[in-house]
């Protein structure tokens, strides 16, 4: 909001933020006594007045409230008014003459806390009702900002105190120094020390702008090393930085540099996107510089570049960050002799290089800049400047003569304000307006506040005013009189002559002036947004001091704050607050006809900044009504414009000299490309330039400095082979580059190297030996899968290759066409050209025709096919006999996917674009399925989940704004016929793939993620995810239960109802093969995420575990890991998943204890693996030197001399061996899951052995259940209500009754009811929920309908679908099959 907009930093030697709530003075205080001294007439304004002792040190308004506190500093008290000032009264709870600071919580507008100057302190989080002391183990520091809040809304009660600590050594001589402390719970827990010799401490997630992925818990301390005799020298201040409170991870921040020229950190703060550290240069030789350091990430730091020719070397000189926007930080330099004068510069979007853009800018004795954006008007601000700097410097004068300038391009040029020709009075001014250079209008600013808040805008768009004269240079405060500009500072006209306060009200419609130089008993106010101004008397003589309102200027109330005269004094009250009301003055609310376009920058020159123009709504001219909008900004509306080379900038890897950007060092080459052997092979790489991060503006038809260009290929396409587990290597084919290699999906001996030629080579006996083969044609690079395989016959293959595809010859005709073998490869045979996919029809559980193919193809068989498009449909076709006997089964398709027992095939209908999705059993007759009225496929995205419940899971698609994507999770019936709803709101990305994920093991037990906030992420482009758990197969859902304590045995600081355990899901995953659990280690996941309301992001996340399928959790080890399962779980192994590292740990007691093995060399690691059963102690890691991307790293980890004694499995006498019985049912409040009781054996958690090669029984189920609600889910057509019940979905249909009499041994068949029995349920007898009115069956039963499964389709405009299956512990995806959305 506009009172928290504007602020400075200023840096000599230390921060100091320049707040929009000022200092006004200070007095003593009284009760206050409300009295109506104006009474409201239908055209009048109401008045109401309280009179006060002193002035507030604050007026705090609580965000998006009415209500506000005045602080007495002087008095020690506060008072609050809950209706916008109209009526005050001292706050409760706070004794008299305790408070000394007030601090608002700059993210909860419900929080603020009132500081004494003992250990005593005061919270409020009802907005000032109530407060309750707490106590602190120190006094708070002698600085303005004891306390440091974290940004997340989760960790609102994240905060940093920073007290001081005296000892006294002999009479009359105490030392001090600075301690800081910190709270989980906004002091409701006890607060503990966090470092000592701390002068400023924050947390990295400390500002909404300041957004990056370090972890959530992530602190910076300024801290003084110990000396000998506790001095704090400059030489021994350092950055330091921990993710645990500064338990364990102590790390000194070196930017790079080193730690021994690390030292002399001066100042740190967050501003905008930006933190940044200011350091005095130490090295040897250094005149003793000022340097900045500037992060956008918390990780990567880089020095901030100055021009050379600015000559603005920072020695001990003062310098500014003023206010910023979010693509560029802004630095005012003293660069005179005189603190007085400074030179302004503006960043690149990382904030590293500098370009000047203002000389000699005015700055006051404390470091203020004359400078200031217009609120929410992009690219506009007003700053003075000295234009008599070197006489100034000079000394042959101390005044300096300041003029002001505009700019509209985010301070690139600035231009002279332009003048109004004539004042109020129509009367010319002296000088001549029409020579700028000579005759503007300049304007006070920052440096001389008069009011609270801003100085010259408010969040009223395009609303300007300012005090000023039209001159030669700006004329002293009480010479100057007030103007205003309605169009962001194009233009202007004088309002009054004099000096006065205003305000803004209702979006601009209202104004408020009060003069400013001497008493007056009037003020004059205007409501058709200053085209006309009335006078309204006060009733008594008051000397201004505060004019104001709510922050965002979107109320018709104000509050003006006076110094009576002695006359009007009441008793020792010399100050008096006068509330003014103007909601009376007009009876009707604006409507969008009373509404106009307004935009930003018109005319001048810079109409388009960050790619776009800019505008908003604003009430018409003589438009007679109020807007009325309290608490909602005016909303920013963007036309994007052509691109130019202003919105470009070098990119990464790159720096510019001079007008050009040129590379800093070696270009990383992309994934995917040089991969072939042809000699000057070329790939597309970066030109040097990217767009501005956010800029908007089109590329079509206008500059696209960004346009990838053409480089040479520097790679060796090499494939490396490990026949121990990762242990020693050796080079594939070293002599011939390699494309890429396949696994044979059912035959764990064989794999496939492909050459960018016909050659390819194999193995059949686990790489030990390699063989070379021709196949028919050179490998396909349109898509289509090289190799498809049989899953009963592993010498039947398919092969795709391009023909008559040569680059560098004639590709009129350049097709994939498809050939089988049957004898792996010796031989081959022709099936199809123009082809999109071919495969056998025959799956490992499609059991199906063996010798049948399904090939995918395009109709019109000749041309290019890399140009195809709609026009030309996909047919399918079923081929018996090796596809010599063919039948076409559709006419046009999208794609086609075996899916377990299931064949699934897209269709896309004829003449409407619409999908249909079609099932089959047997590969030949086909049925298409059913689905809610309200989630039909026809126009939507839609993915088939894994499932192995004899149930489908779909997720159909309900909003595809990119950044916002979720949908629906639909539930089919045993048969697949008709699909329910089994929960809303679940997360996916915008590739299709969905955060949902089956247990392995355990059948029925879901994790799922669910946008809570629907309504508003569109807009905010910010998703805030919580996790579901399901132990019913979707039939019902839960939260997960959040563990009482985290790792290190502290309370979570959300403890609420609200509060539960949310883990990071399959969208995020960078790696499919690392699922929640293993098919080794039944009911045990492990799992990134955080306890709170919502899930934090990855790198602010802890690692959490589960031994019970997800009914109970605990948190075993703080920040985001990597994790691996070996041995069947005797060992777990977890690494940094965050930064680089040099140690793994690893645990074989299932999360009780973790030890750390250092494996000596510092590398990202990008992937943790060991063989795909999970049952080696062997371990790999594969990752990156931070110093060299381009090489990786692999690092075997052998864990098998932890123990050599092998577990004892004794199921006739378990007493006595290193196995437990378990069952999920354990923990569970039912203890039942799908009908039946079962029992796993599992490794007990403190057996110190290994299990190796031992058999485990297979799941013992001792208990056939009774039905009960958890076996029932909600009817085809209905959800659950707010009690948990099924109802019928608004405006549907319900199913008719199945009278078939499908069930032989039933004599009767069931009216349908809301409810529907979970396929997987076992359950007998009981409560049948699915089963209304009984009817006895007729003479005969039908048969019953076939099952149905589905994927992910979307409507229309596709010509491909990407079906990806890997294993779970293999090298491919499975699990989800999807299309793009567009």
């Amino acid at each position: 909001m506009r009172g928290l907009l504007r602020f400075a930093l200023v840096i000599a030697g230390v921060f100091t933020f320049q707040s929009p709530q000022h200092n006004v003075g200070s007095s003593r205080v009284g009760w206050s006594f409300p009295s109506i001294i104006g009474a409201r007439a239908e055209s009048l304004p109401e008045i109401t007045s309280t009179y006060f002792a002193n002035l507030p040190m604050r007026l705090y308004y609580f965000d998006d409230t009415t209500t506000v506190l005045y602080f007495d500093a002087r008095q020690g008290t506060v008072h609050i008014s809950d209706d916008e000032g109209k009526s005050w009264k001292p706050v409760d709870g706070v004794p008299e003459r305790e408070a000394s600071q007030l601090i608002e919580h700059p993210f909860d507008n419900r929080v603020a806390f009132i500081l004494t100057t003992g250990k005593q302190h005061y919270r409020t989080q009802d907005r000032g009702k109530t407060w309750r002391s707490f106590k602190l183990p120190l006094p708070p520091a002698y600085t303005s900002t004891p306390l440091a809040f974290h940004a997340s809304e989760k960790k609102a009660g994240y905060i940093l105190y920073q007290g001081t600590k005296c000892e006294r050594h002999f009479i009359g001589h105490k030392t001090c120094h600075d301690e800081t402390y910190f709270t989980k719970d906004a002091f409701s827990d006890e607060p503990k020390l966090l470092l000592s010799q701390t002068p400023k401490c924050i947390f990295a997630h400390s500002s909404k702008d300041f957004v990056h992925q370090e972890h959530d818990d992530l602190i910076y301390c300024l801290v003084y090393e110990a000396a000998s005799d506790n001095s704090e020298s400059i030489d021994s201040s350092r950055l330091l930085a921990s993710q645990d409170f500064f338990k364990e991870d102590r790390r000194v921040i070196d930017f790079g540099i080193g730690t021994r020229l690390s030292r002399g950190v001066v100042a740190m703060g967050v501003v905008s996107k930006f933190l940044v550290v200011a350091m005095r240069d130490l090295s040897e030789g250094s005149s003793g510089e000022m340097m900045l350091y500037v992060t956008v990430d918390a990780k990567n730091w880089a020095k901030a570049h100055f021009p050379h020719a600015s000559n603005s070397k920072l020695h001990e000189n003062s310098y500014t960050i003023v206010e910023s926007t979010t693509h560029s930080l802004a630095i005012d330099v003293q660069s005179h002799q005189s603190k007085g004068i400074g030179t302004l510069f503006v960043s690149n979007s990382n904030g590293t290089y500098f370009v000047e853009s203002l000389k000699d800018t005015h700055r006051s004795e404390m470091g203020y800049v004359d400078f200031e954006d217009l609120v929410n008007i992009e690219g506009v601000g007003l700053a003075n400047y000295v234009s008599n700097a070197r006489e100034v410097d000079g000394g042959s004068t101390n005044i300096a003569k300041l003029k002001t300038v505009i700019t509209y391009d985010d301070g690139s040029s600035w231009a002279p304000v332009p003048a109004p020709q004539r004042d109020m009075h129509d009367r010319p001014y002296a000088c001549d307006a029409k020579n700028p250079e000579k005759c503007s209008l300049h304007l006070h600013s920052v440096s001389n506040l008069h009011n609270l808040g801003r100085v010259f805008s408010s969040t009223a768009p395009g609303f300007v005013m300012g005090v000023g004269s039209v001159s030669d240079h700006l004329l002293d405060y009480n010479d100057c009189d007030t103007y205003l500009s309605k169009d962001a500072g194009r233009t202007w006209k004088q309002v009054r002559h004099g000096a006065h306060k205003y305000e803004f009200g209702d979006q601009g419609n209202i104004i408020v002036i009060m003069n400013d130089e001497e008493y007056a008993d009037h003020l004059r106010y205007s409501i058709d947004s200053g085209e006309t101004w009335r006078k309204l008397n006060l009733n008594m003589k008051i000397r201004a001091m505060l004019l104001t309102t709510i922050p965002d200027s979107t109320s018709q109330k104000f509050i003006l704050l006076g110094q009576l005269t002695r006359n009007d004094a009441r008793g020792d009250k010399r100050f008096v607050v006068l509330h003014l009301d103007f909601a009376g003055m007009r009876t009707r609310k604006c409507t969008k006809d009373d509404m106009e376009r307004w935009y930003a920058r018109t005319g001048s020159g810079h109409d388009c900044i960050m790619g776009h123009k800019q505008w908003f709504l604003r009430r018409k001219e003589g438009a007679d009504c109020f807007i009325g909008e309290k608490f909602k900004d005016p909303e920013s509306h963007a036309e994007n414009c052509r691109c130019t080379d202003a919105d470009y900038e070098c990119d990464f890897n790159y720096v510019r000299q001079g007008d050009e950007c040129i590379p800093a060092g070696l270009e990383p080459i992309p994934p995917g490309v040089c991969v072939s052997d042809r000699p000057n092979e070329t790939y597309q790489g970066s030109s040097g330039y990217r767009l501005i991060p956010g800029n908007t503006c089109k590329k079509e038809g206008g500059v696209e400095k960004d346009k990838p260009v053409t480089k040479p290929c520097d790679k060796d396409n090499s494939i490396w082979q490990s026949g121990n587990e990762g242990y020693t290597w050796k080079q594939l084919s070293p002599d011939k580059p390699l494309l890429t290699f396949y696994m044979h999906t059912y035959a764990n001996d064989r794999a496939y190297l492909f050459t960018p030629s016909r050659e390819y080579h194999y193995t059949t006996d686990g790489g030990r030996s390699w063989h070379t083969l021709q196949a028919p044609l050179p490998p396909n690079r349109q898509d289509a899968p090289l190799l498809a395989f049989h899953p009963l016959n592993s010498d039947y293959l398919i092969w795709s290759g391009d023909a008559d595809c040569d680059r560098n010859g004639d590709q009129t005709n350049c097709r994939v066409e498809s050939f089988y073998s049957l004898d792996h490869g010796r031989t081959w045979n022709f099936i199809e050209k123009y082809v999109k996919q071919c495969a056998f029809l025959r799956d490992s559980a499609f059991k199906v025709d063996d010798k049948g193919i399904l090939c995918e193809s395009y109709r019109d068989k000749r041309g290019n096919q890399r140009d195809f498009s709609m026009a030309n449909p996909l047919e399918l076709v079923y081929g018996k006999n090796f596809y010599r006997d063919k039948v076409k089964l559709f006419d046009q398709i999208v794609g086609f996917a075996t899916f377990s027992e299931y064949l699934l095939v897209a269709e896309l209908t004829p003449g409407s674009n619409a999908l249909d999705l079609q099932v089959s059993l047997n590969g030949r007759d086909f049925a298409r399925g059913l689905f809610p009225p309200d989630m039909r496929l026809d126009n939507r995205a839609y993915t088939i989940l894994e499932s192995t419940t004899d149930a489908v899971f779909l997720h159909v698609t309900m909003s595809t704004e990119p950044q916002a994507e979720w949908g629906n999770l639909l539930k089919s019936n045993s048969n697949g016929t008709y699909y329910g709803l089994s929960l809303a709101h679940v997360n996916r990305n915008g590739a299709g793939y969905v955060d949902y994920e089956k247990m392995i093991g355990i059948n029925g037990v879901i994790l799922v993620n669910i946008v809570t906030n629907t309504d508003d992420v569109r807009h905010t482009k910010v998703k805030k995810l919580q996790t579901r758990i399901s132990h019913n197969d979707g039939g019902s859902w839960q939260r997960l239960n959040p563990p009482l304590t985290d790792s290190t045995g502290a309370k979570y600081p959300c403890q609420g109802t609200k509060c539960s355990l949310h883990l990071h899901g399959y969208t995020e995953r960078s790696d499919p093969r690392a699922t929640f659990s293993s098919p080794s280690v039944v009911g045990l996941m492990l799992a990134v995420g955080n306890v709170g309301e919502s899930l934090a992001p990855y790198t602010r996340s802890d690692t959490f575990l589960t031994r019970d399928a997800g009914l109970t959790w605990e948190e075993v080890h703080k920040d985001a890991h990597m994790w691996e399962f070996g041995d069947y779980g005797s060992v777990l192994v977890i690494v940094n998943d965050e930064d680089p590292t040099d140690h793994v740990q690893y645990t074989t007691d299932e999360g009780l204890h973790w030890k750390e093995y250092n494996f000596g060399k510092r590398i990202r690691v990008t992937s943790l693996t060991t063989v795909p059963a999970d049952n080696s102690r062997k371990f790999m890691l594969i990752g990156y030197s931070p110093r060299d991307r381009t090489r990786s790293v692999v690092i075997q980890l052998d864990f098998s001399s932890l123990t050599h004694k092998q577990c004892v499995l004794d199921t006739q006498n378990p007493a006595h061996d290193d196995f437990e019985l378990w069952s999920p049912s354990e923990v569970r409040d039912e203890q039942c899951l799908f009908g039946t009781r079962t029992f796993y054996h599992r490794r007990r958690r403190d057996a110190n052995c290994y299990i190796g090669q031992l058999d485990k029984p297979p799941a013992d189920i001792r208990e056939t259940c009774q039905c009960t609600e958890a076996d029932f889910e909600c009817e085809y057509n209905h959800v659950r209500n707010d009690k948990g019940e099924c109802v019928l979905a608004a405006g549907a249909v319900p199913l008719r009754s199945d009278d078939s009499c499908q069930d032989e041994n039933e004599d009767y068949w069931y009216e349908r009811t809301a409810y529907r029995k979970i396929p997987k349920s076992q359950c007998q007898g009981g409560l049948r929920l699915d089963r209304g009115q009984a009817h006895l069956c007729p003479g005969f039963r039908a048969h019953g309908a076939m099952f149905w499964w589905t994927l992910f389709f979307v409507p229309f405009g596709f010509t491909a679908l990407v079906a990806v299956w890997y294993y779970r512990r293999g090298g491919y995806r499975r699990g989800t099959i999807r299309l793009p959305d567009t």
